[in-house]
């Protein structure tokens, strides 16, 4: 293996540890100038907000470079501010943000107590607003208890169920751990939509409260192997399958 030159690593020993000492503004004007060196450098204004999640924005208007990143993030150390503002930066130029940068800036948000910061700020700012889940059509209580006694032996404690309040054609559903529910896009709620897809879609769901989320290497694992194996335990899953694309192409022409 080959050493590094003394000169070098003095060098990246000053450079990280000028890094400590930087404002948020400081560190986002020196990633502006090594993304856009021959651009003049804007007036930068970074402010924290009260965000229900770690959400961060950033634009470039009249050559003023504003940054507005949730306050749950006030406290991350330098090196994870470099990193979100790579990202933010890159996503702005349009660019493909660094991957040691995204690598970094995940494995921050995914550590335990972090999540848990993250959960709690979500519980206690976020709103949810949902239609009761007696639809028009389908009726996910009464879907959820069957689904219950037959693939969980009854014994998963039922959480709140509704339909969105827009119809998404991309998210058709998802469990949200912080509020603890599940909700179904309100398209399904449809004579388009055989029972099949609905409760299909549903028992996806209702196993990612049996599986959640694992978290390997600074990546966030949704759909692990038990989640994919439990799956195909679906009566008459592929057929579900292919009828929910159908359902998916129907709605998207």
């Amino acid at each position: 293996m080959e050493l590094a030159s003394p000169c070098y690593i003095w060098g990246r020993m000053q450079v990280e540890t000028a890094l400590f000492f930087e404002t948020v503004e400081e560190i986002y004007a020196r990633v502006f100038r090594t993304l856009k060196p021959r651009t003049a450098l804007p007036r930068v204004s970074v402010r924290f907000r009260k965000y229900a999640n770690a959400n961060s924005r950033v634009s470039l208007v009249n050559g003023n470079l504003t940054v507005d990143i949730s306050d749950l993030l006030q406290s991350a150390p330098a090196p994870i501010q470099e990193a979100l503002a790579l990202i933010l930066l890159s996503k702005l130029f349009r660019r493909v943000p660094e991957q040691s940068a995204v690598a970094r800036y995940r494995r921050y948000l995914h550590q335990a107590h972090i999540r848990q910061m993250l959960q709690s700020a979500k519980q206690a700012r976020g709103r949810k607003t949902i239609r009761p889940p007696q639809g028009e059509v389908y009726d996910l209580c009464k879907m959820f208890e069957d689904l219950n006694l037959r693939y969980f032996g009854g014994s998963m404690p039922q959480p709140q169920l509704g339909w969105s309040s827009k119809g998404s054609r991309t998210t058709l559903g998802h469990y949200d751990p912080s509020h603890h529910v599940i909700v179904l896009t309100r398209l399904l709620d449809s004579p388009k939509a055989t029972d099949l897809v609905v409760r299909y879609v549903l028992f996806h769901e209702m196993l990612h409260l049996k599986f959640p989320a694992e978290y390997r290497e600074g990546r966030r694992c949704v759909h692990t192997r038990e989640f994919k194996d439990a799956e195909k335990n679906f009566e008459h899953f592929g057929e579900a399958k292919r009828e929910l694309r159908r359902f998916v192409e129907s709605v998207s022409s």
